[in-house]
Formats: structure tokens, C-alpha cells, sequence
């Protein structure tokens, strides 16, 4: 998979990006199939911690957010943050030592024939809700590409920029 760096955007002031990624995983967090994504967790978590442009991310009392619960399925994982920028966030993925884990992430990981990462433009200084985030991703999933849920692939301007 050949993964292109987005079109630089200036962060205008008052505004940093939210993401979200979600995942089925393939077992239970303490089991065998999980292990190897499991013992890499607290290491890219403090990689996106001192990485430019990071701003939030959402945990537990375990440091990350693999035992926080959003839905009946215990399996099914999120992880929300806030960047100052869509590129402090794409350097991050892709161009840290986190695009490793991302390159193995359906051995850990069920496909999903819907999105699974949506973006969006929040007021700095916001802390974003689960909630939220999934009803952006489910919009995403609906309706595509919108000013209020976008991708990597497809993204648009802060609002001060004109975008939305």
C-alpha cells in the first residue's frame, strides 16, 4: 500500500484536528493474538506523546484506552486524539515507527468493510467525546467526506480557512 502525505494545511489559529480509529480485535486484549500489539502499546503511546503537533489522547487508568468500554462488544477498541495540525498527524502514522504496528494491524485487527479512521476540525483547547466521535464516524460512513467528518485521502480546511 503506497500511502501519500496530504497537501499541507495550514493549522489556522483556534482550531487542531480530532481523530478517531476503531478496531474489532481479532481476541481478547490478555490473550495470545493480541500480545505483540499489546507489548507495543506503552511505546507508541509515549511516541505520539513527545511527537510534534500532539496535543490529547484519550486513556484509562492502564495508559491507554484498550479497557475503556463505548459498546457491548469487549473486543472492539478506540482511540481518539487531538493534533495541532493534519500533518503533525500524518507524520505521526506514517512516518514514526507507529506505521509498523499500522502495517500489522489485521493481525490484530478485524477488516471492516466500513471506515475505520475519521477526522475532524474542533475549536483548540477541546477535549473530543466518544460519543461524538462515533456519531462523526458513522456520518463519515453515511454520507462520505464532509467538512465535519473526513480522511486522510479526502480532508478539509480548518473553518477559519473557509472550510466549513
Amino acid at each position: 500500500m503506497t500511502v501519500t502525505r496530504p497537501v499541507t494545511m495550514r493549522r489556522m489559529a483556534g482550531y487542531e484536528i480530532a481523530q478517531l480509529n476503531v478496531g474489532r480485535a481479532v481476541g481478547p486484549m490478555d490473550g495470545r493474538a493480541m500480545a505483540d500489539f499489546v507489548a507495543r502499546l506503552d511505546e507508541i503511546n509515549a511516541l505520539a506523546e513527545a511527537s510534534p503537533g500532539f496535543v490529547w489522547r484519550l486513556q484509562g487508568d492502564n495508559g491507554n484506552a484498550t479497557a475503556l468500554r463505548f459498546t457491548d462488544d469487549p473486543r472492539f477498541i478506540v482511540n481518539l486524539s487531538v493534533w495541532r495540525s493534519i500533518d503533525d498527524l500524518w507524520a505521526f502514522t506514517y512516518a514514526t515507527h507507529h506505521r509498523e504496528l499500522f502495517r500489522r494491524r489485521f493481525e490484530w485487527f478485524e477488516r471492516s468493510a466500513t471506515p475505520t479512521v475519521v477526522l475532524w476540525w474542533q475549536p483548540a483547547g477541546t477535549i473530543p467525546g466518544v460519543p461524538d466521535a462515533l456519531a462523526r464516524l458513522r456520518r463519515l460512513t453515511e454520507r462520505g467526506p464532509t467538512a465535519d467528518a473526513f480522511t486522510f485521502k479526502q480532508h478539509f480546511p480548518a473553518p477559519e480557512a473557509g472550510g466549513a
